[in-house]
């Protein structure tokens, strides 16, 4: 249960830099194509002028080879340019930091606490400075593809170099940000962050961001 868990928590990190403002999905209308610069850059004003937010989530995932699904809700704060929280609430509990690279990870009911560097690719402070311009260029490593249905844009991404992740698809609304990521696994798993109630600007602090 904990290393699914954590592998979940992992992949999530991975992405951090475009979490940002959230709002609830309802797919409608058609598909209309757009380029993957267009896309991103469409990500990257979605959370213009954000320093900071918090949101309430719910996670679902599924495991294919035991045919479970797991769901839980709790919160997300995060910080520019480096600073990230999550809590999951029981029966799935957890609490993680996360400063740059550096991730902290408590899951109280087992009384277990790991601390895990994530590779430079996966640094914040870098996903940031990307998307801190507006896009010209595709970052390396990744194959993007993106539409619109309605008012929402679709992102996926697709990591060329075989690792956890197969894909990731991002739902999110150009001025408000995004409401949902799907994150799938080559070993089939699937998982699905959804957010609301977010709160953006509200002066969060370092102190926002320990694990006691």
């Amino acid at each position: 249960m904990i290393s699914n868990l954590l592998k979940t928590k992992k992949i999530l990190l991975a992405t951090l830099a475009i979490f940002v403002a959230f709002q609830g999905f309802q797919a409608d209308a058609h598909a209309r194509s757009l380029s993957p610069l267009q896309g991103l850059e469409m990500l990257r004003r979605s959370f213009s002028g954000m320093n900071d937010f918090t949101a309430e989530i719910t996670q679902d995932k599924q495991i294919s080879l035991m045919k479970k699904r797991m769901t839980a809700s709790g919160t997300v704060r995060f910080r520019k340019p480096d600073s990230f929280y999550m809590e999951l609430y029981s029966p799935y509990a957890s609490r993680l930091v996360l400063k740059d690279t550096l991730m902290t990870v408590v899951y109280p009911n087992e009384g277990v606490r790991q601390k895990i560097t994530l590779p430079p690719e996966q640094s914040l402070k870098r996903w940031f400075a990307y998307l801190a311009r507006p896009v010209t260029s595709l970052p390396a490593g990744v194959d993007i593809r993106a539409e619109t249905r309605g008012k929402y844009v679709i992102l996926r991404i697709l990591p060329r170099k075989k690792g956890i992740v197969k894909e990731l698809k991002i739902t999110f609304l150009e001025k408000n940000g995004i409401s949902r990521l799907v994150i799938e696994e080559h070993n089939r798993d699937i998982t699905v962050i959804s957010f609301r109630n977010m709160k953006k600007n509200v002066g969060l602090a370092e102190k926002d961001f320990h694990i006691e």
